[in-house]
C-alpha cells in the first residue's frame, strides 16, 4: 500500500507540470514552438546568397536553372551564388599558392633598343674593286705582280707591255715636229696619240725629238691586293683584256644572316661594334648599309650586309667577327616570357586582381628580349602577372566553371534531349531531374 502511495503522488506532480507548460506556452503566444531562433537565422542566411544556377563541377560548361541529379555523373549538382560568380576569376588560397609553387611578376616598363649579336664573316667590299686593262693590242714583256692576293701599293708597277702599233703614231708627230709643220697638222697627230690611249709622257718625249718608245709600264691605280690576275710573262693581249683586278681593303664588308623575325627591325644606318671571334679585344666601327633582298628558303634568314672600317689591315676576307647592331633606344612593357601562354591563335596570361582572384587576359606580343617579352596591348605597368603555375590555376577555373579559362570558348554538340543545351543569354533550362 505505501508503495502504490508514492507512485500516485509521482503521476500527480507529472500531470500538474505539463499543465503548467501549456498553459506558460499559452501566454506567450508560441504553442508548442522550441527554438524560434534557428530557423529564423538560416532562412535569413538564405535569402542573403543568391543562387545564379546550378552545374556539374566534373562538367563546368553546361548550366541549369534548377537543383536535381546531374545527367553526367552520378551526383547532385552543385549552386554557384551570386557572390561567387561577380567574380570573373579564380580564388586560390594563400597556403595553397604557397604550396603550388605560384610566383607573381609585376609588368614593368623599360628602356630597350633594337640591339642584338650576329656573327658574320669578312669578304671584299666590291665597291673598291678596280680592273687593270690596256686599251691597245701588245705583248706583256715584263710580269712585276706574279701571284694572286699579293698586296699592292697605289702607283706600283704591275707590267710593262709593248704595243707595237703606237711606233705610227709616235713616229709621225716626231717627224711633223722635226720638219717644222704647222700648228694644225701637230694638233692632228697629238689627237690621233690620245684616241690610241698612248700615255701622255711617251708624247712628250717624241715631240722632244727622243726616240719614239711603245713599251709603258701598267701602274696599280689603287691600293689593295690582287684579286684576280688574268696575264702571264709573254702573253699577248688585246683592247679590254682584264690584266688585274685590285680589291681594296680600306673597307671591308662583314655579311651575316639575321633571323626573319630580327630583320624586320633593321634599318641602314645602324651603327656597329664589330669584334674578332679569335681576339675579341680587337674591335672596329662600322654600320649598316644594305639588306639584301633575298631569304633563305631554309634557314629563314636575310643577309645584312655591314661596311667595316679597316684602315689598319687587320681584317682580311673570310675572317668571323661577332657583329653587335646597336638601335634606337624607346620605352616598352615587358613580363617575363615564361608568364605568357601561347594556345594556338592566342597569346594568355594570368592577372592577380584587386579581389585577390586570377583572370585570363588576351596580350598582344612582341619580340623576346632575354628572359622578357614586349607586351604591346593587354596590359598596363603595374599589373601583377602569374610567372609559374599558371595551367594549375586554370585547371581550377575549369572545376569552377569560371569564365577566366585559358581555354577558347568550345561550342557543345547537339545532344539527345536529357543532354542540357546552351542558350546564347540568359541561364539553361535544366535537363536533369530532380
Amino acid at each position: 500500500m505505501k508503495r502504490l502511495s508514492v507512485i500516485a503522488a509521482c503521476v500527480a506532480a507529472g500531470a500538474a507540470l505539463t499543465a503548467a507548460g501549456f498553459y506558460a506556452g499559452r501566454s506567450n503566444g508560441h504553442p508548442g514552438a522550441t527554438s524560434p531562433a534557428a530557423p529564423a537565422m538560416s532562412s535569413s542566411n538564405a535569402k542573403e546568397r543568391k543562387v545564379l544556377y546550378w552545374h556539374d563541377p566534373m562538367v563546368p560548361g553546361p548550366r541549369f536553372e534548377r537543383p536535381g541529379k546531374s545527367p553526367f555523373m552520378d551526383m547532385q549538382l552543385v549552386p554557384v551564388y551570386a557572390d561567387e560568380g561577380a567574380d570573373a576569376g579564380v580564388k586560390v588560397s594563400p597556403t595553397i599558392q604557397q604550396n603550388l609553387g605560384i610566383r607573381l611578376a609585376p609588368v614593368r616598363r623599360v628602356e630597350l633598343s633594337a640591339s642584338f649579336d650576329a656573327v658574320g664573316s669578312v669578304q671584299f667590299d666590291e665597291r673598291l674593286s678596280v680592273a687593270v686593262q690596256t686599251r691597245v693590242p701588245g705583248y706583256v714583256e715584263r710580269l712585276s705582280v706574279r701571284a694572286p692576293m699579293e698586296r699592292v701599293r697605289k702607283g706600283q708597277a704591275l707590267a710593262t707591255v709593248y704595243a707595237p702599233e703606237w711606233l705610227g703614231p709616235l713616229n709621225e708627230l716626231s717627224a711633223l715636229k722635226r720638219a717644222g709643220a704647222s700648228e694644225e697638222l701637230i694638233v692632228a697627230a697629238r689627237e690621233r696619240t690620245q684616241a690610241l690611249s698612248i700615255p701622255t709622257e711617251l708624247v712628250r718625249q717624241a715631240e722632244d725629238g727622243g726616240a719614239p718608245n711603245a713599251r709603258f709600264v701598267l701602274a696599280a691605280p689603287a691600293a689593295g691586293v690582287i684579286a684576280e690576275l688574268g696575264v702571264r710573262e709573254g702573253m699577248a693581249v688585246s683592247p679590254g683584256t682584264s690584266l688585274f683586278r685590285i680589291a681594296g681593303l680600306e673597307r671591308v664588308w662583314a655579311v651575316a644572316e639575321i633571323p626573319e623575325a630580327q630583320a624586320v627591325r633593321l634599318a641602314p644606318g645602324l651603327f656597329v661594334q664589330a669584334r674578332l671571334q679569335a681576339d675579341p679585344t680587337q674591335a672596329f666601327a662600322g654600320k649598316l648599309t644594305e639588306l639584301l633582298p633575298e631569304i633563305s628558303a631554309n634557314t629563314r634568314t636575310l643577309k645584312a650586309r655591314f661596311e667595316i672600317d679597316n684602315r689598319n689591315g687587320k681584317l682580311i676576307p673570310g675572317m668571323l667577327l661577332r657583329l653587335e647592331v646597336s638601335g634606337p633606344a624607346s620605352m616598352r612593357l615587358v613580363v617575363p616570357a615564361e608568364a605568357v601562354i601561347r594556345t594556338g591563335r592566342r597569346a594568355v596570361v594570368l592577372v592577380s586582381n584587386e579581389r585577390g582572384s586570377f583572370e585570363s587576359r588576351d596580350v598582344t606580343v612582341g619580340p623576346e628580349i632575354g628572359e622578357d617579352i614586349e607586351v604591346t596591348q593587354g596590359l598596363a605597368e603595374g599589373d601583377q602577372v602569374v610567372a609559374s603555375g599558371q595551367f594549375l590555376i586554370d585547371s581550377e577555373a575549369r572545376l569552377r566553371s569560371v569564365t577566366g579559362s585559358l581555354a577558347a570558348p568550345v561550342r557543345e554538340p547537339a545532344s539527345a534531349a536529357s543532354m542540357p543545351t546552351s542558350r546564347p543569354s540568359g541561364v539553361p533550362r535544366a535537363g536533369a531531374t530532380q
